[in-house]
């Protein structure tokens, strides 16, 4: 979990007709997007679309199949599941956001300082740093912090950016390598231009769309952590809807009550598919050898 290859290059000059052209033969990925999409719209209405208060318990209610005006049915202490599965994807969803602003800002401008500098001390010492981030199995690192910090959903997006720190590290150090033996980066250094104007607008401009693919198959891998830890008690506290708690406490119901598992679980699923997927069609889109 530590890290993740993302083999691409850099986008050629094209246009929207070739884009469309290579969407097409991703169907998969135009149905992720319209899934991811959905996903993001579910969660970002959920105040309007959840009939109940994700938190409310119903003790009169408590394990009522699905149907009728639980369309989920309810949990043990009554709460719908409908509701608590929509807040839960907020929940997933604000920390995967958090998470990828904040690890993925921090890899990028390690990446790009060390590969712009690559064979310097600046290089050599950022790069240690990062081999020993890599070199702690991911869920051991997840599991440390969290621990040490305290289960929050501040704490759960600092565990979590430790460990896409290393993955946004080597897509831009690896393309900064490349980048800066480019004609135009040997032109704007003979006129003069600084190192920060030329990183600026030379660098990560270029980095975009290797940065846009890693940062859309790193949702799932987030997604799937935040969950792993909330299930393990050390994520997102309770009563905060979260899709992993969902599954720890169903988990207790398996017999009596499978829906308590099926549909928190069917929603992680759903969402964890459609990332990975929407990122295969964009790297397929943004790497020119897929285009003929």
């Amino acid at each position: 979990m530590s890290e993740i290859a993302v083999p691409i290059a850099a986008p050629r000059p094209g246009g929207t007709r070739r884009t469309l052209r290579l969407l097409r033969r991703q169907p998969l990925g135009v149905v992720a997007g319209v899934v991811v999409v959905l996903l993001v719209v579910a969660a970002a209405l959920a105040p309007v679309i959840a009939p109940f208060d994700p938190t409310a318990q119903q003790r009169e209610n408590f394990l009522q199949i699905p149907g009728g005006q639980f369309l989920m049915g309810t949990d043990d202490l009554g709460r719908d599941i409908f509701s608590r599965v929509l807040y839960g994807a907020r929940t997933s969803l604000l920390v995967a956001v958090c998470t990828l602003a904040v690890g993925g800002a921090l890899g990028v401008a390690i990446g790009v300082v060390s590969g712009y500098f690559a064979g310097g001390w600046i290089d050599t010492l950022l790069q240690r740093v990062m081999d020993t981030l890599m070199a702690i199995p991911g869920i051991v690192l997840l599991l440390f912090v969290a621990a040490l910090l305290g289960p929050s959903i501040r704490n759960t997006v600092i565990a979590l950016s430790l460990l896409v720190v290393p993955s946004f590290n080597r897509v831009a150090r690896g393309e900064m390598l490349r980048i800066r033996e480019e004609l135009y980066v040997e032109s704007a250094r003979a006129s003069g231009c600084s190192t920060w104007r030329i990183l600026r607008h030379h660098g990560l401009p270029n980095l975009l769309a290797p940065i846009l693919v890693v940062t859309s198959l790193m949702f799932a891998i987030v997604i799937i952590a935040e969950s792993a830890l909330s299930f393990l008690g050390i994520g997102t506290p309770p009563p905060t809807p979260s899709w992993g708690a969902m599954l720890s406490d169903g988990s207790r119901y398996m017999e009596i009550a499978p829906w308590m598992v099926v549909f928190p679980g069917g929603a992680l699923t759903v969402a964890v598919l459609a990332f990975n997927l929407l990122g295969d069609a964009l790297r397929d889109v943004f790497d020119p050898k897929q285009s003929r």
